[in-house]
């Protein structure tokens, strides 16, 4: 009996459930998340996009070509909006909500392009300054402070001045392709001077110090393990560099150094509508508005892009 009551006295041992380890995240996932968190950064992106997509797909969205005249408004005067032109005509019956949409064509354009030529550019050098160091690393870097002497718009409107000079008789697309020269060769420097400092922190490191050690060629260690572990600040520079290009190229095309006719431009409409700001302000805001909206866009994505991307942000 008294072994009875024991046997029904005894607990019963506890069942433990077996801890559930929490999924590990990259750091590239914690950095979308806290991205979706920011409304600013969600809110930029989607204008982004949307811009883009504008951009793409302008001909579907517009009822006239960049270049349409409607013969029965040109009295080279602009037009007020009416029912056929939502924003009204230019100077030379040209509808003004098209070109504004093409205008994003070729703002985006010329600045992915410069970009492009940005990042090939100062990329490779700063790989090859910052892992070599010595000779190499003195002479490209002397190279890249003879570049920072001078202003960069400065220089820009000079080297276009100078390629549109001897271009007179080219057609209009030449004034795109100058551009495309003028802003990459005043680009790169600072992405050059970004990657030679991550490059230079970054090839001591212990898997670089492996591969040298394993006989791994130069080439493969720089764009293989160092690239990879540079690609957050040259995103986010580059983020910001799209903003600074987009200005630009309005600026010169606002000079008339920049994109010609008939190719149109939002710093080339501002020009145009300046003359007639007062019996038609519309022509002078609404590409004020894009372009200021566009900048702030990039701006502020690339600064909440730096935030998401920073390891120390990480909880």
């Amino acid at each position: 009996m008294g072994l009875h009551t024991g046997q029904l006295d005894a607990v019963p041992p506890k069942f433990e459930e077996p801890a559930i380890s929490q999924p590990s995240t990259s750091p590239g996932r914690d950095a979308i998340i806290r991205l979706r968190k920011n409304p600013v950064a969600m809110i930029c992106l989607i204008y982004i996009l949307s811009l883009i997509l504008i951009a793409i797909f302008a001909p579907l969205l517009t009822h006239y070509d960049y270049d349409y005249q409607d013969s029965s408004r040109y009295a080279s005067l602009p037009a007020p909006p009416d029912h056929f032109h939502r924003l009204g005509t230019d100077n030379l019956g040209q509808d003004v909500l098209s070109r504004l949409i093409y205008g994003a064509r070729v703002s985006l354009g010329v600045s992915v392009v410069v970009v492009i030529i940005e990042v090939f550019i100062g990329v490779t050098l700063g790989l090859i300054a910052g892992f070599r160091s010595g000779m190499t690393d003195l002479v490209l870097m002397r190279v890249t402070d003879v570049m920072f002497a001078f202003p960069d718009l400065l220089l820009a409107i000079l080297l276009a001045a100078v390629i549109r000079s001897g271009s007179q008789a080219l057609p209009p697309v030449t004034s795109i392709l100058t551009l495309f020269v003028a802003l990459g060769i005043v680009g790169w420097p600072g992405m050059t001077r970004l990657v030679r400092g991550q490059a230079l922190a970054l090839r001591e490191k212990e898997y670089i110090e492996a591969a040298r050690a394993t006989g791994v060629r130069e080439k493969n260690i720089l764009f293989r393990h160092l690239l990879p572990n540079l690609l957050s600040p040259i995103i986010v520079q580059v983020t910001q560099d799209l903003a600074g290009y987009i200005l630009a190229e309005s600026t010169l095309s606002f000079l008339g150094l920049g994109v010609q006719p008939p190719f149109p431009s939002w710093g080339q409409m501002i020009s145009n509508a300046l003359e007639y700001k007062d019996s038609q302000p519309q022509l002078i805001f609404f590409p004020s508005l894009l372009l200021a909206l566009t900048v702030m866009a990039f701006n502020f994505f690339g600064d909440a892009l730096r935030d998401a991307l920073d390891p120390r942000m990480r909880k």
